[in-house]
């Protein structure tokens, strides 16, 4: 008996498509919106097999663009939803999807708005991958793990010291506010580098890949926008101890050396060297006072 010949993958974009689609649209990629398209199939799908997306999962894409990684989603995933901020890409990408994957044109949902905006969509989805704009790449994260609890993993590709600084833990010299937000609510980890000639326009620094799994916050008695405001003072001088960072924010420095003595945390040491569960420990501290 003969071996049943494996179907062909499913076309990708490549170079080629990306400029004609991008010529019949008349866009031109743009700095201020962070667009650089993927120009390369098989970087296409070793995004998609990093992020291990199921078949029965809804994929949430964040700047689509021209669909060069939507493409590769809708064949992995039961569905996908997008979210473009350019009104002119937005109105091409179900025609792209219609001519490129016609079976999937009901398993695709678009939602044309600013993804730092956006706090209802369509459907719920359960992972998030995308390709996102080097300048809004963290916000746009931290948005999103927020405003969407349903998301439980995902990859991003973003500028490669960004991915150092989100998957940075305590004591890298990487470590930073980025690195603590995103522990609130998941464990990141670097996945990869991409290369610069995958893209057009070639950007002038590689990109780094990022994956997540969604985990519980600390057990805190304090807040969320608690927590974070101790994060953003400990990381505001990076080179004064905790007990001097956090004076602000405690009101003293006698203050802030309470607070962190009662959530045993050195007061000499500095906001790099501890993790999110101490942050919080700190913020309850200071709820918590007499």
């Amino acid at each position: 008996m003969t071996e049943p010949i494996p179907a062909a993958p499913a076309p990708l974009f490549g170079a080629s498509d990306i400029r004609r689609l991008a010529v019949e649209i008349g866009v031109r990629p743009t700095k201020t919106l962070g667009q650089n398209f993927v120009i390369d199939g098989n970087t296409i799908r070793r995004i998609v097999a990093a992020a291990g997306v199921s078949p029965d999962e809804t994929v949430l894409e964040v700047g689509p663009g021209l669909g060069s990684l939507t493409l590769g989603l809708l064949d992995a995933a039961a569905s996908v939803v997008a979210v473009e901020i350019d009104p002119v890409l937005a109105a091409k990408l179900p025609e792209t999807v219609k001519e490129w994957r016609p079976a999937a044109v009901g398993s695709f949902h678009l939602v044309q708005a600013d993804a730092m905006k956006v706090t209802e969509l369509p459907v719920q989805p359960t992972a998030l991958v995308a390709n996102l704009p080097y300048n809004v790449a963290v916000p746009v994260v931290l948005h999103l793990l927020q405003h969407f609890p349903s998301l439980q993993h995902g990859l991003v590709m973003v500028q490669d010291e960004v991915a150092d600084r989100l998957a940075a833990g305590p004591g890298s010299k990487t470590y930073g506010v980025p690195s603590v937000k995103a522990a609130w609510y998941s464990r990141m980890r670097k996945a990869g580098v991409i290369g610069m000639n995958v893209f057009w326009p070639a950007p002038k620094i590689h990109s780094g890949l990022v994956s997540f799994t969604r985990h519980d916050p600390p057990a805190t008695t304090a807040t969320r926008e608690q927590v974070f405001a101790v994060v953003d003072a400990a990381f505001a001088q990076r080179r004064k101890t905790l007990r001097a960072a956090l004076a602000g924010w405690a009101g003293s420095a006698a203050e802030a050396e309470r607070c962190l003595v009662a959530a045993g945390v050195d007061p000499t040491a500095r906001g790099e060297v501890i993790d999110i569960a101490a942050f919080a420990r700190i913020a309850e501290a200071r709820e918590a006072r007499p």
